[in-house]
């Protein structure tokens, strides 16, 4: 039987990561002799890909005409006050029990966090699976059981299965808060920022293992940027950026897919057919940082708004847009226009033990990462 380190061991190797290093540079300086002010600025959409960039050094690799730019790739960073908001109005009722996933709890809202919430005696209740969620409503019948929902395309169909089974076994106190959202439309967003300095995306494997890959097309097509669709082990990061220098130093512009151990062009189409039953478009979503999106996130369809909390609680939930804390540029992070360190509050009045902005809260933030693997320390 297979060991767990020998399905990612090879992915790790420093022989093999200094080998693509040095590919990488050969076809960056072909680059640099085509034009010596052309940079390469790659955009790792989702937070995983950062972490594994900041974990395993791979910034320092690279010639000095690569430059990574962090995107908005993290359910938990895009979330803006007013839907957390929502979450710690629900948890606030008596007869209510909230339940969410991870590092959702820790993000503050204008009203706190939802951590602070169950501090002050509320029912929150953080869970890894959201089939747990099914168990906490069977065994408090006389309570509403709210299960606010976050992720991208890759944790959808789960919400759906929980919906599924609620729907089949008729456990009619299980509402949804559905904030799920959708990667090509926060791309799109991105590419539209007039000061936008991306020219290639590093997409994530996990969305195009639900969706395929070919829902990033439109982004070659429509602003001519390679898009390698990757894994999130340091040697598939180092082999989708040398695809796309391979790309830049021909002049290229292309959709490749680095991770065809899972990833195919059509994705899983019966998941895509289980979400579709439930749930379908909005007409747009704040993200934090971005703003309003046209069609960039879910809702329950309309034979479930029986399940859907917006509606059932919606005589207390507030929809005004709340902003950041003016010293926080999470928002600027997010739509990658600056970097961690550019902002005045990282490492001093923001750490991951006392986080202001929730790009510092979540594991997947880029302010996460670079507080964890840059050798920062406090009032740095």
């Amino acid at each position: 039987m297979l060991e767990l380190k020998q399905l990612y061991q090879g992915f790790r190797e420093p022989e093999t990561i200094a080998r693509l290093a040095e590919q990488i540079k050969q076809q960056a300086e072909l680059v640099k002799q085509r034009d010596p002010a052309e940079k390469i600025n790659i955009m790792e959409v989702c937070g995983g890909h950062t972490h594994t960039i900041m974990k395993y050094g791979l910034n320092q690799l690279l010639p000095d005409n690569i430059e990574f730019i962090h995107g908005p790739g993290c359910p938990v960073c895009i979330m803006p006050k007013e839907r957390i908001d929502h979450a710690i109005t629900l948890a606030s009722q008596p007869d209510i029990i909230l339940v969410t996933l991870g590092d959702m709890i820790r993000v503050p809202g204008s009203k706190g966090s939802l951590a602070q919430c169950r501090a002050n005696g509320h029912d929150v209740r953080p869970i890894y699976d959201p089939l747990d969620t099914l168990q906490i409503a069977k065994d408090n019948p006389d309570k509403k059981v709210v299960f606010f929902a976050i992720g991208f395309e890759t944790s959808t169909p789960m919400t759906v299965v929980l919906l599924e089974q609620a729907e089949k076994l008729a456990i009619t106190n299980l509402y949804f808060h559905i904030n799920h959202v959708l990667v090509p439309p926060a791309i799109s967003a991105v590419m539209a920022d007039p000061a936008v300095r991306v020219n290639a995306f590093i997409g994530p494997s996990h969305v195009s293992v639900i969706q395929g890959s070919e829902i990033y097309r439109f982004a070659v097509d429509n602003y001519n940027t390679p898009v390698v669709v990757s894994g999130f082990e340091p040697v598939d990061v180092m082999e989708s950026i040398l695809r796309i220098t391979t790309q830049r130093a021909k002049g290229e512009a292309e959709l490749d897919n680095q991770y065809t151990r899972a990833v195919t062009p059509e994705g899983n189409t019966k998941a895509q057919e289980l979400v579709n039953t439930y749930l379908c478009v909005r007409e747009d979503f704040r993200w934090r940082g971005l703003g309003p999106i046209p069609e960039s996130a879910l809702r329950l369809r309309d034979e479930y708004q029986h399940r859907d909390a917006e509606i059932k609680f919606a005589d207390i939930l507030q929809h005004e847009p709340i902003e950041d804390h003016k010293a926080c540029q999470c928002g600027d992070i997010l739509r990658g226009l600056c970097k961690p360190k550019d902002c005045k509050v990282f490492a001093r009045g923001c750490t991951p033990d006392s986080p202001m902005g929730s790009c510092m809260v979540s594991s997947e933030g880029a302010c996460n990462a670079y507080y964890r693997y840059s050798g920062v320390t406090e009032n740095a």
